[in-house]
């Protein structure tokens, strides 16, 4: 079976357009940033040097020093597939944060976005 080529694809060249995506909506770099710092744990000093890095997406989530466990209550539909049913670990984590990253988009609330 072939991997699937967002794995070996640059976190850095995503990440611009996660944050076009959400400027596009009002909502700010800095809440991307936050989305990001709560789903993996980087701190934003880690997360410039990934982004620095040119890091692949397995590499950034292998590198993540504290996924969060609250992640697991991410539920619902993204690219047509519901995400608690994704049986592949890092698609599952990839994933988890294109549906956080709609629910920015989307106008939802920080608080309910980052399940506090």
């Amino acid at each position: 079976m072939t991997e699937h080529r967002i794995y070996k694809t640059s976190f850095a060249s995503v990440y611009p357009l996660y944050v076009a995506k959400a400027e596009r909506k009002g909502r700010t770099k800095a809440e991307v940033d936050q989305i990001i710092l709560w789903l993996t744990g980087f701190s934003p000093e880690g997360l410039e040097v990934q982004l620095a890095d040119q890091s692949d997406f397995r590499t950034f989530f292998a590198e993540a020093p504290a996924l969060n466990p609250a992640r697991a209550g991410i539920k619902g539909v993204i690219c047509g597939v519901r995400v608690e049913e994704i049986e592949d670990p890092l698609m599952r984590e990839i994933r988890y944060l294109d549906k956080l990253i709609d629910e920015l988009a989307r106008g939802k609330a920080m608080d309910k976005i980052l399940r506090s």
